[in-house]
């Protein structure tokens, strides 16, 4: 899911308050929402600044905008003096090298490809903060969000995104669509796991439904515009379903809610 993470986008922002000392932070903000639902108030010190964006984030704005916000350089982390950094896929190595060269404890996480794979970092991120308890509320959620529809495979799906992006088998997305009662679509398209596909080959052979966003910024915009526009065609042969692209950022709380949409 590297081809993901340009679409977090730095923009201007009001002069932030200063962050606490010897706290914990996250410079990630798939962790941020995880953050949003197992940590105890105050318990956090500073949040990734991707997090403050209501387009690319994935944790409650009201929440994420409550702390102050963090970049990914080393030298702003090591300013922050935090007693432990949680980061991930949009800190390089050579940054993780630093923070762990300059004695700052971290730990890192990858974006996750699979249900378990998710559970699992809910109950390391709860672990790492003292609550656990809360984290496997949260594990409980997930799971009762992603039990079987008893419609299991009878509909062909896909997950239609912006650039023409298709989640396709081994990802994520792909669990999820199953679990939904789907059947993802991807593979009569001989897409890969992750794959574009060209409007012109979605109108000539549409699946049962299509999940695509309902709105964009600049360029996109006008592009998903044509998009929804020639989609008019399978009117009677498809239903389009709205499915932000946010939704396909993070595994956590993000499945719960990615899951209310597959099932609606």
């Amino acid at each position: 899911m590297r081809w993901l993470w340009p679409l977090f986008l730095l923009w201007g922002c009001s002069a932030q308050p200063p962050i606490p000392p010897g706290g914990i932070v996250s410079n990630n903000p798939c962790i941020d929402a995880i953050l949003a639902e197992v940590a105890a108030p105050g318990q956090i010190a500073a949040v990734s600044s991707y997090s403050h964006d209501p387009v690319s984030g994935s944790a409650p704005l009201d929440w994420a905008r409550a702390h102050p916000a963090l970049g990914t350089s080393a030298e702003e982390i090591i300013a922050a003096k935090p007693r432990l950094v949680l980061t991930g896929n949009l800190a390089s190595s050579g940054t993780n090298a630093v923070l762990s060269k300059a004695g700052v404890k971290l730990l890192a996480f990858g974006v996750p490809v699979s249900v378990a794979e998710s559970v699992a970092q809910v109950r390391a991120v709860a672990d790492a903060l003292g609550r656990g308890e809360a984290g496997e509320e949260l594990v409980r959620r997930i799971e009762n969000a992603v039990k079987p529809s008893p419609l299991q495979g009878s509909r062909t799906a896909i997950i239609w995104q912006g650039g023409g992006f298709v989640a396709g088998e081994g990802t994520l997305q792909d669990e999820l669509l199953i679990q939904a009662g789907f059947t993802n679509a991807s593979a009569q398209y001989g897409l890969r796991q992750w794959d574009i596909l060209p409007v012109e080959t979605l109108l000539r052979n549409p699946p049962n439904m299509i999940f695509m966003p309902s709105s964009a910024l600049g360029e996109e915009q006008r592009a998903l515009t044509a998009r929804v526009k020639l989609l008019g065609r399978v009117k009677g042969k498809a239903r389009v379903l709205a499915f932000p692209d946010k939704l396909l950022f993070c595994g956590g709380p993000t499945i719960v809610e990615a899951m209310r949409v597959l099932k609606s």
